[in-house]
């Protein structure tokens, strides 16, 4: 990361999802502070990703109010500023 202020991170998640897991793995490693929404226990939020991303299917990443759906390493470190 640079020295810029860090966007809000949330990811869209469940716990059987292997991708979701990449990506929070990938987080932790990277240092990044997010917020893990657990979409299986959570139908208000899971409503709400669907209204973000307008996809079923996680995880979906809000990085700063950008949606990725997916774990795409590229667009992520594009949006986070790692090289």
């Amino acid at each position: 990361m640079t020295d810029k202020i860090q966007p809000k991170v949330v990811v869209f998640s469940t716990p059987t999802c292997s991708f979701c897991t990449m990506a929070k793995s990938y987080f932790r490693e990277k240092g990044i502070k997010f917020t893990d929404i657990d979409v299986s226990r959570d139908q208000a939020a899971a409503r709400d990703m669907v209204r973000r991303s307008g996809q079923m299917g996680v995880p979906v990443i809000d990085i700063g109010g950008k949606i990725i759906v997916g774990f795409n390493r590229p667009q992520i470190n594009s949006l986070l500023g790692i090289k």
